[in-house]
């Protein structure tokens, strides 16, 4: 048996498929592919907070923040950092001076090794920090910790109780969130309420059909022995130790609630989880800059096209002082009501939601005349299961038949439109039928794609050469909806959360060779880096065109293996020219 110092620890290894792992050689190297593998595996070591400028300020944040974090048994400190001048430029505050004499730059003339530099500043020197990047100033950094060696109390001859989750709330988990009872997959015998133990992941793991799963039941009884499910593939994969909320017993019998107080986390981040709600939004970095490439105005007509959550569509809507429209749209009925939910707890009256499939946005005109179908119309969207349910609950409740017409109908009607996600409350939702061409100033597509750059990430085999061409067709036609829609002299900006060349430079090069009137433009702020130059051989021999020679620096690319600490992320952002050229 494996020593216990050894086995109870945290040291995640990704498992790629071998042709992706031998792609993204070829893309970045060995080694350097090697550091952005592992640091997937590692949550960024700040949390990033946007601060809705139209309720609150930063500093007025800051004190909430700290007031909080402390009454929760959290001493976080506040960094008091000098503001930024009236000519743009800006200065640490004096104790760390001399470590970044060379950071004062004018606005909008930033480089991605200043901005690591002034980023790790922030983000470390204290607790909770205003971000001192140009016209980021309402972004505020809580600083976490780790990876943190915790003792399990183990011995040879006796191991922990312990409790295993799934890989997706092992990801949450490290991110600072509780482990709750959806998430525990399996538990040690005998445990009951009070007791510690600790946390460990079970990682889909190959299985016989080709594919991937987890070897186990959830309700499963741990013994603690070599014949447990996936005893050893539990090597490195403990994440924390906690008291239980309540028995074994409880864990698989009830459907919510806490399984599992942690308090000794690998890493520690603050929780924001119904924190301030209204004023505050939790929002990587990279999505907060894609916001400003886009350079909203006030008075301007936005498309969203891929919408949810929603993060991107208000920061949108605050950058241009709720002055507008932003039409922020998305296939799925549910997703629609978040972002409704979200504007309305933000205060935001500009934002217009529509259900829509963003590879459908351009309107088609009538079969029999030249008249553009109205995008106006809109329909209640009955898109929830038709089984009627008595509350908020999974049980079933029996099916009622209707004698009467209308019974009927209002028997079809409010199941569909029934308890849904918003507190059992169903919602309403317009379904357009798209956007007329050149109707939007500027279009954001931040499109859905692989998520190989979101941190905390414990597992990627799943994603093959073919599913990421896949993912890559289907940003190209989403793109092709975007050039309809936006105006001559408007602005796209495109944006993915994937460290995947194919989904990211490769679409570049199609939108440049494909749309001559379309240009990358600069964007600001400016402090990711250079995107990937050349091409790639695939496995099947065809060539894969990435950016050209001085095109790099016209792109971000965000590096989660950089110092700026972030999740993968790339963007661009071209300009629109006359399209009658």
């Amino acid at each position: 048996m494996d020593a216990p110092t050894e086995r109870h620890c945290y040291k995640p290894t990704l498992r790629w498929n071998p042709k992706v792992e031998d792609y993204f050689i070829k893309a970045y190297g060995s080694d350097h592919f090697a550091c952005i593998s592992e640091a997937l595996t590692f949550p960024s070591c700040y949390s990033c907070i946007r601060v809705n400028t139209l309720k609150s300020t930063s500093d007025a944040i800051i004190e909430k923040l700290s007031a909080i974090l402390q009454e929760s048994g959290q001493h976080y400190v506040i960094d008091n950092m000098n503001q930024s001048d009236a000519n743009g430029e800006y200065i640490i505050d004096c104790e760390h001076k001399d470590h970044v004499k060379e950071s004062n730059v004018p606005l909008n003339s930033y480089d991605s090794d200043k901005a690591a530099l002034v980023l790790s500043e922030s983000a470390q020197t204290g607790q909770i920090t205003k971000c001192q990047l140009p016209g980021l100033d309402y972004v505020v950094f809580v600083k976490g910790s780790g990876p943190h060696t915790i003792n399990y109390g183990c011995a040879h001859d006796k191991l922990p109780k312990e409790v295993i989750v799934s890989r997706k709330c092992a990801e949450a988990v490290l991110r600072g969130a509780q482990v709750y009872v959806p998430g525990v997959l399996a538990c040690s015998a005998h445990v009951e309420k009070g007791d510690t133990v600790a946390v460990s992941v079970a990682v889909e793991q190959p299985v016989q059909d080709g594919g991937w799963g987890i070897g186990m039941t959830r309700g499963t009884v741990l013994q603690g022995l070599q014949t447990d499910p996936y005893f050893f593939e539990r090597n490195g994969l403990y994440i924390g130790q906690g008291t239980t909320m309540m028995s074994r017993a409880q864990m698989f019998r009830v459907p919510k609630g806490i399984a599992v107080d942690l308090h000794d986390r690998v890493f520690k981040l603050p929780s924001f989880h119904d924190v301030l709600e209204g004023e505050i939004f939790l929002q990587n970095l990279p999505s907060i800059i894609t916001a400003h490439a886009l350079d909203p105005q006030p008075g301007e007509r936005i498309l969203d096209m891929c919408a949810a959550p929603g993060g991107k569509t208000t920061a949108i809507a605050i950058l241009m002082k709720d002055k507008g429209e932003v039409v922020a749209v998305d296939r799925s009925h549910n997703k629609v009501l978040d972002i409704q939910k979200l504007a309305a707890e933000m205060g935001l009256n500009c934002i217009r939601t529509y259900k829509l499939d963003a590879l459908k946005a351009v309107l088609q005109r009538s079969e029999s005349s030249d008249v553009c179908i109205s995008p106006s119309v809109a329909q209640v969207e009955l898109d929830i299961d038709c089984t009627t349910r008595t509350n908020c609950s999974n049980e079933k409740a029996t099916e009622t038949t209707c004698a009467g017409k209308v019974d009927m109908q209002q028997s079809i009607w409010r199941p569909r439109n029934g308890p849904g996600r918003n507190n059992c409350m169903g919602g309403r939702v317009e379904k357009s039928d798209g956007f007329s061409p050149n109707s939007f100033d500027r279009v954001l597509l931040d499109a859905p794609c692989s998520a190989l750059g979101l941190r905390p990430r414990l597992f990627t085999g799943e994603e093959t050469i073919e599913s990421l061409r896949n993912h890559a067709k289907y940003q190209r036609r989403m793109f092709d909806q975007a050039v309809q829609l936006v105006r001559p002299g408007g602005v796209i900006v495109y944006s993915t959360c994937t460290i995947n060349p194919g989904e990211n430079e490769a679409l570049v090069r199609y939108v440049l060779d494909t749309y001559k009137f379309l240009t990358l433009a600069l964007q600001h702020p400016r402090i990711g880096g250079p995107g990937l130059v050349g091409s790639c051989e695939l496995p099947d021999g065809c060539i894969e065109e990435w950016l050209r020679s001085g095109e790099e620096e016209l792109v971000q690319r965000f590096d989660p293996s950089s110092p700026l600490d972030t999740i993968g992320f790339f963007v661009a952002k071209f300009n629109v020219g006359s399209k009658d050229a």
